[in-house]
């Protein structure tokens, strides 16, 4: 019982993995994108972006999930396809535009926290504002921005059992199914086991790359 289970369970943690993956493969440039329009001068960009980041930050993820999956066909225009392969769709885009939020106001406070005067000194040396920012404000601000876009990244993994709210077939689903399908309650409890080592997994990588960074302190 508890082999077929864990094969069960694995299905289910193979759905987790490639919605976490894919959200940040989405998320992470698109909320890069963002911060740049919260912090532009060119005031139109500006209010669009923030206002985008004050609805997404101020509504539940799982609500944004909802819509993003049933008002498309509620007004008669439904965009996903049929099947899983919709559902997993609709997780992705609304997981990586809340997270791509998220991630935005983090950027911003790391690019705000180098100093001006180093910027400044760029100028002066000749270099262009891409040169400036690749070579002086990226690397900083990775350093200060890995503590909490990490915590952020690890709330994710926990985040995807949301996606069972429009029937996806990810970790937390394949558990609470042995209770409707076989009254077992225990292979639902068994699944925080899978987040346990995925979160373990990542707080390793995390460590490693806080590790890495030191040389900027």
């Amino acid at each position: 019982m508890l082999w077929n289970v864990t094969q069960t369970l694995l299905t289910g943690l193979g759905s987790t993995v490639q919605i976490f993956f894919l959200t940040l493969l989405f998320a992470l440039p698109l909320g890069l994108l963002i911060a740049f329009g919260t912090m532009t001068k060119f005031t139109p960009v500006r209010w669009l972006c923030n206002t985008l980041v004050w609805i997404v930050r101020g509504t539940p993820l799982m609500l944004q999930l909802i819509g993003f999956f049933y008002i498309p066909g509620i007004i008669g225009h439904n965009i996903w396809p049929s099947g899983d392969t919709g559902r997993m769709m609709a997780t992705v885009v609304a997981f990586s535009l809340n997270y791509a939020c998220y991630f935005s106001v983090i950027y911003r406070g790391g690019i705000q926290s180098v100093p001006v005067g180093q910027r400044e000194a760029g100028q002066v040396l000749g270099m262009t504002k891409s040169q400036i920012f690749f070579k002086i404000t990226l690397m900083q601000m990775i350093k200060r921005i890995l503590p909490p876009m990490s915590n952020e990244i690890i709330t994710l993994v926990k985040d995807t059992s949301l996606a069972r709210i429009i029937a996806v077939y990810e970790l937390t689903f394949t558990g609470y199914s042995f209770m409707k399908s076989s009254g077992l309650v225990w292979p639902l409890f068994y699944t925080g086991v899978f987040y346990l080592l995925f979160v373990g997994i990542l707080t390793i990588f995390f460590n490693f790359l806080e590790r890495k960074l030191d040389y900027f302190r």
